[in-house]
C-alpha cells in the first residue's frame, strides 16, 4: 500500500500506479475539490445500494483507475467497481472509517433490507489530507472515530490477530481516544483532526491485518436492516461486545484499556460514544420487535464467526435488547 500525507502528493501516487484517467467516485460535496481526474461519478449513496454500483461501473468505462473521495460508502463503491473492472484504487478518506485499507466491501439490498459483501477491490494507494475532515459534523466525527476504535479493539482478540496488527491497534486506540474529546470541543482543531486521522490510519491497518469481530457483525446487521450509519451502530454495539468477550479475552481487552487509559474500557467507550449522542439503539430507529431477526443475521456474519467467544443468535439478541 502506498500511503502519503497531503493532497499535493496525489499526482505522484497516481503516477506510480500508472493511473492517467481516474474516475472520481464521490458525492457532490467533494466535486468542488480540484483533483487530477478524467471523469466524475458523484452518485455515491450510504450503504452502497446495488444500483449505485451498476451506475458507477458504467461511468468507469473509459477510466484506468479509481479515485475514491469521501467516507466508507464512497470507498466501498469504488471497491465494488474495482472488483468488477480490475482497476486500482487511490482513496482520500474524509472520515475515520478505515475502509481504504481492505479489499472487502459491503453492498446493501434495499428491497430485502440486508447488507451483503464482496472482495477483490484493488486498494493500492491512500492520500490523507486532514484539512478535508475539518468540516465533518460532530455526530459523524464521533461515529466514524468509534468505528476506528472498534477496529482497534477487535483486532486484538479476533481469530486473525497477530503481532503486527496488535501494534497498529494499540497506536490507533491511543491517538483516537486522546484526540476525540478535543475535536468534539473544537471541530476546527487541526492538530486534533490530524491525530484522529492518523489514529484511523493505524486502525485501518489493524483491520486489514486481523479482521473484524462481534461488534462489527452486530453493526453490519443493523445497517443492512435500517440503513443506520456504520459508525453510529458500532459506537452503540462495541461496549456490549467487549463485555461479552471479557470472560475469554480479558488480557487482550486489558491491553486495549491500557492504550485508551482506562481500566474499564467498555464504560469509557460508552462515554466517548455519548459525545456524539450515540447511546441506545432505539434512538437510531431500531424496533424492539426486530431484534430477534437482527440477532440471527448478526450470528451468521464473518465477524461473529471470527469472534473469540462463539455467540448464538439468541445471545446476540439479548445483547441487542440490553442496548435497545
Amino acid at each position: 500500500m502506498i500511503v502519503r500525507w497531503g493532497l499535493d502528493e496525489l499526482p505522484g501516487v497516481l503516477a506510480v500506479l500508472g493511473i492517467e484517467r481516474p474516475l472520481l467516485v464521490t458525492t457532490p460535496r467533494w466535486t468542488k475539490v480540484e483533483l487530477p481526474v478524467g471523469s466524475v461519478f458523484d452518485g455515491v449513496r450510504p450503504h452502497v445500494p446495488a444500483e449505485t454500483v451498476e451506475a458507477a461501473v458504467e461511468a468507469s468505462r473509459d477510466a484506468d483507475g479509481l479515485l475514491a473521495v469521501g467516507g466508507g460508502s464512497a470507498i466501498d463503491t469504488a471497491k465494488a467497481v474495482s472488483a468488477r473492472r480490475d482497476l486500482p484504487i487511490v482513496s482520500i478518506p474524509t472520515t475515520y472509517s478505515g475502509a481504504e485499507w481492505t479489499p472487502g466491501f459491503g453492498v446493501r439490498d434495499e428491497a430485502r433490507r440486508v447488507k451483503g459483501g464482496g472482495g477483490g477491490g484493488r486498494v493500492e494507494g491512500i492520500v490523507y489530507e486532514p484539512e478535508l475532515t475539518v468540516t465533518l459534523p460532530i455526530a459523524e466525527t464521533v461515529g466514524t472515530a468509534m468505528n476506528a476504535l472498534a477496529h482497534c479493539a477487535e483486532a486484538l482478540y479476533v481469530e486473525g490477530r497477530n503481532a503486527g496488527a496488535d501494534e497498529e491497534a494499540l497506536a490507533g486506540a491511543s491517538l483516537i481516544t486522546r484526540a476525540l474529546p478535543t475535536v468534539v470541543e473544537d471541530g476546527e482543531d487541526r492538530e486534533g483532526r490530524r491525530d484522529l486521522l492518523e489514529g484511523a490510519m493505524h486502525a485501518g491497518a489493524a483491520l486489514a491485518g486481523a479482521g473484524l469481530g462481534l461488534g462489527h457483525a452486530m453493526a453490519q446487521a443493523l445497517g443492512g436492516r435500517y440503513g443506520i450509519a456504520h459508525g453510529a451502530a458500532n459506537a452503540v454495539c462495541l461496549p456490549a461486545a467487549l463485555r461479552f468477550n471479557q470472560p475469554v479475552a480479558a488480557a487482550e481487552i486489558a491491553r486495549f484499556g491500557t492504550a485508551i487509559g482506562n481500566d474499564d474500557p467498555a464504560s469509557r467507550l460508552q462515554e466517548l460514544a455519548a459525545l456524539g449522542g450515540l447511546r441506545r439503539l432505539r434512538q437510531l430507529g431500531v424496533r424492539e420487535e426486530d431484534l430477534g431477526e437482527v440477532g440471527a443475521e448478526a450470528a451468521g456474519r464473518a465477524g461473529a464467526r471470527a469472534n473469540p467467544r462463539p455467540a448464538t443468535g439468541a445471545e446476540i439478541t439479548e445483547l441487542l435488547r440490553d442496548l435497545w
